[in-house]
């Protein structure tokens, strides 16, 4: 979403990042994704340091040149990121322990965060503009995730969240050929 706005051409390449392969362990030696490889063949990898990356080089700014508006989208961008590190922690639990070794207080205590993040989401969701920035764009790709793998499950009690993420949708046309579909 992010290269696509700052009108930079990125093709995504769906990765096993189990499988450890070279075309990401040698761009990113945590072997994680997202990591993004320039034409030139610098790796960039964290989706904070993408999105930097992307503001600096992109046609168009991902973040406000006002240094308190600027601020308010990077807290907002952490807060998104954060709330999906929680939601990857359960799904990595589930998938990847048998099951009579999943640690359910884990995933519980994740659940926790993610529900005290999101509820502080519905409290104080970003004004939609027609200038989206990197916080808007983290806020869509967390509700996206949330929709893939936890439909259900997180929109009770947060109508004005279930909203954003229709309206960001229909603000930004490009977004339903980004979405992943599994």
């Amino acid at each position: 979403m992010a290269a696509k706005l700052a009108g930079i051409d990125a093709e995504g390449v769906p990765t096993d990042t189990i499988a450890a392969p070279a075309s990401l362990i040698d761009n990113n030696p945590l072997g994680k994704i997202p990591t993004l490889v320039t034409d030139e063949g610098q790796a960039v990898y964290d989706s904070r340091a993408i999105m930097q990356f992307l503001d600096r080089t992109g046609a168009k700014r991902l973040y406000p040149r006002n240094a308190a508006k600027r601020t308010e989208v990077e807290v907002l961008e952490a807060l998104c990121d954060g709330i999906c590190d929680c939601l990857l922690a359960i799904m990595y639990e589930r998938r990847f322990r048998p099951e009579e070794k999943v640690h359910q207080e884990w995933i519980d205590k994740q659940w926790t965060k993610v529900e005290r993040g999101l509820d502080h989401l519905e409290a104080n969701l970003p004004r939609s503009t027609k200038a989206l920035n990197g916080g808007h764009l983290a806020l869509a790709a967390l509700t996206g995730y949330l929709a893939l793998r936890f439909p259900g499950k997180w929109e009770r009690g947060r109508p004005k969240l279930k909203r954003w993420s229709a309206k960001f949708a229909a603000s930004f046309p490009d977004l339903e050929t980004l979405r992943p579909r599994q």
